[in-house]
């Protein structure tokens, strides 16, 4: 399977699709290989204690190691192995990549807005798509920033109504008082916060979003949305502010629990 496959999958008329999205999935329809995602999150550990966390054996957990290495989701660096009678050794630190379980969340998601003509690839990603949402979700909504310089960033939605925008120097836009979403100025297709991009809004048990009259146009998987008209979201949607690579796109979730230095709250 490509190294690539992770990010690049996006077209079922390519040659070879299917072959490459059951070997994709093949990678994620594995309870510990998702667990062991969400261990190695925030703190790299070496197979024995990957092994200990997911009560695998050692030699099981370096075949999913492996499997989750070819597929992108995770990383290894040289670190160092706890103390001995013998001292201290080198051993390899593995840990997932930057928001590797929203990013593998939004794959799923895209995939499951696909028309995919193949009945048992549909049922495998409804099932892994609710493994994820186990995994992952808990807690109060979450939107998840993916790429850019801040990628990986999670901001809790911790109001009924947030805005989300581009910094602006000349306004108070301190994302601690309000608890907005504020962007780095680098996210030059958002629209300032002073005049938001979007809103998004819980309106009689449902999430919504509101573009604001931005500039570059608000993007629910894939798809723009109408300016000033509220639009309903479910856990997992892609939403895009903007479009080029000045964009911010973003993974919404319902609910989630997640301790991080990259949380904003």
């Amino acid at each position: 399977m490509p190294d690539d496959i992770y990010r690049t999958i996006t077209d079922d008329e390519s040659p070879g699709f299917y072959e490459k999205l059951s070997d994709y999935l093949s990678v994620l329809g594995n309870p510990t290989r998702l667990r062991i995602l969400k261990i190695t999150e925030d703190n790299p550990k070496d197979i024995r204690e990957i092994a200990n966390e997911t009560g695998t054996s050692y030699e099981n957990t370096k075949k999913h190691i492996n499997k989750l290495l070819k597929a992108g989701v995770i990383r290894k660096e040289a670190g160092v192995g706890k103390p001995t009678s013998k001292g201290v050794h080198a051993v390899w630190k593995y840990s997932t990549v930057p928001g590797g379980l929203e990013l593998v969340a939004r794959n799923v998601s895209s995939f499951c807005n696909l028309e995919i003509k193949n009945p048992e690839l549909t049922g495998k990603l409804s099932e892994i798509r609710k493994m994820i949402d186990d995994e992952i979700s808990s807690g109060m909504p979450v939107l998840v920033l993916l790429g850019g310089k801040d990628d990986g960033t999670v901001f809790l939605i911790k109001k009924d109504r947030i805005k989300i925008g581009r910094s602006d120097p000349s306004a108070n836009d301190d994302p601690g008082e309000d608890c907005d979403i504020v962007l780095g100025d680098e996210y030059r297709g958002v629209t300032r916060i002073s005049k938001p991009h979007a809103t998004i809004s819980l309106e009689n048990g449902v999430w919504r979003i509101n573009d604001e009259g931005s500039t570059g146009g608000t993007y629910v998987n894939s798809k723009k949305i109408m300016e000033f008209v509220k639009t309903s979201l479910s856990d997992g949607d892609m939403i895009e502010l903007g479009r080029g690579k000045d964009k911010a796109s973003f993974v919404f979730h319902t609910q989630k629990e997640r301790k991080s230095e990259n949380i904003h709250n």
